[in-house]
This record gives C-alpha cells, sequence and structure tokens, in this order.
C-alpha cells in the first residue's frame, strides 16, 4: 500500500475515527487463511470521509467587533509588507534572543487561516510556522480534512521566539498585535482556527479556560472562529486528539458553508 495511504489511515485511527484494515498480501500457511497470489493484491478499506460522524455547528459564542483602525495595520497593504515590518521589529524583548522571524506562511487567500502561540525552536532556526513535530501532525489533521498546508495560511501570535518557548508575556504580545491584525484583515480567511488557550485569548481578548471556549463558533470582527488544542498539546496528551478532531471537523464544515 503507498505510504501516504497508510500515514493517512493511522491518522484517521488516531484522531478517534472507526478502526481501518491495513492489509498487505496474506502470509503463506497462515492459520485459517486463504491463500493470496502475489499478482493480486489485497485492497484496503477505503478512509473514512471526515464528514461522517462530524459533530453539528454549536451555538454561537463571543463576538469581537473591529476596532477603530490602526494607522500601521491599514498602511500595509500586502502580507510581503507585514513580513518586512516583522522582520526589522524590535518592539518587545523577544528580538533580542531570535535567530529569525516567523512571520507566516500559506495561501494568501486561504479560506482557513490557523493562528498558534508562538515559533518553537525549530520555527527559530527555519523563520517557518509549525514545522517541528507538532507542525507534522497538524499537516496530518489538515490532510485529514482535505487540506494541504498549502492551501491555509498559518501563522502565530508573536513572531519571535519566546526563551524555552514559555508563554509570551502581555507587552510581547501587544507588540505582535499589530502585525497579526493586519495578517487577518489581507487574508481575508473565511474562518479562523485558534490553536491553544493563547491564540484564543489574544484573538477574543478573553482570559478564559479552553474548556470554556471550546464548542462554540465565535466572531472576529465577523468572522467565524473556531478554538482547539494546540497540537503541541495533543503530543503529551493523546486523549485530547478525538475532542482536536470535532473541533477541527466544525471549522471545516464553516469553510464550506
Amino acid at each position: 500500500m503507498d505510504e501516504l495511504v497508510r500515514r493517512y489511515l493511522r491518522q484517521q485511527v488516531e484522531l478517534g475515527g472507526n478502526e481501518v484494515l491495513m492489509e498487505g498480501k496474506t502470509r503463506p500457511g497462515a492459520a485459517g487463511a486463504a491463500p493470496t497470489p502475489a499478482s493480486v493484491p489485497t485492497p484496503a478499506r477505503q478512509p473514512k470521509d471526515w464528514r461522517v460522524g462530524a459533530p453539528p455547528i454549536p451555538e454561537a459564542g463571543l463576538t469581537i467587533l473591529a476596532p477603530a483602525g490602526d494607522d500601521a495595520v491599514l498602511a500595509w497593504s500586502s502580507l510581503s509588507q507585514v513580513a518586512d515590518a516583522i522582520g526589522g521589529c524590535t518592539k518587545c524583548f523577544l528580538c533580542q534572543g531570535r535567530t529569525r522571524v516567523v512571520p507566516g506562511e500559506g495561501d494568501p487567500r486561504a479560506r482557513l487561516l490557523l493562528v498558534g502561540e508562538g515559533p518553537g525552536q525549530t520555527e527559530d532556526q527555519t523563520g517557518r510556522p509549525f514545522v517541528g513535530r507538532a507542525g507534522e501532525l497538524l499537516t496530518d489533521i489538515l490532510g485529514a480534512i482535505g487540506l494541504a498546508r498549502e492551501q491555509v495560511f498559518i501563522c502565530n501570535v508573536v513572531k519571535c521566539r519566546p526563551p524555552q518557548n514559555r508563554k509570551p508575556l502581555p507587552d510581547e504580545m501587544a507588540a505582535c498585535a499589530p502585525y497579526l491584525a493586519a495578517q487577518l484583515r489581507l487574508v481575508e480567511p473565511k474562518v479562523i482556527l485558534a490553536l491553544g488557550a493563547t491564540a484564543a485569548e489574544a484573538l477574543l481578548n478573553a482570559k478564559r479556560s479552553l474548556a470554556d471556549l471550546r464548542g462554540k463558533v465565535h466572531s472576529y470582527h465577523g468572522i467565524p472562529l473556531v478554538v482547539t488544542y494546540h497540537p503541541a498539546a495533543l503530543l503529551r496528551n493523546p486523549n485530547w486528539k478525538k475532542p482536536t478532531w470535532d473541533d477541527v471537523r466544525i471549522a471545516r464544515q464553516l469553510v464550506d458553508r
């Protein structure tokens, strides 16, 4: 079986989908097994459609209205201009320890925009968001709902790595807020997916638990916003994969509306 298909099926199981069979040739002499000619491969069960068993669209949550308008945010007319501004930014302490800034990447007209907390070590070295282990998991999750990384836009609340990957401080998030606001304005996504409590706090301006913010469709300047766990959290606690799978499928349904 093609390795990409195996990876897809394995990810479906990890995210709580129905068990699938990843069969190959029958082992000769296996008890109870009919011999399978080498020229006739045993077909695998087709991957389960992400729509099957997807949760319904939940009730409305918080509503964040558009602010009066920041001159800097409105002055940038392209994502490349925002990235250039980020590259020369020295507005907070994080600039002192960075190797590279991590502005974000993806489709400039993406229907789905994902926001994480901040760059990690691998991201700081490469200048790209979500390219470590958590990034690999995020790529798999996107693939499971039929989206490639190139079809979405991925960025973070802060664009430089906090020391020891700690949570960004309020002044650091405030320093980067115009860049994030500009990216959201320029991409104009159909749906925003907030990955983790820090991203949700920054976007919704609300200090609430992730449990309280999940399971609702919030509104950020008129754009539906869904909150879920950060992929790094799923690596620490696999039990959160199933609820994350539900959240992501809610966001995907909103994209298709």
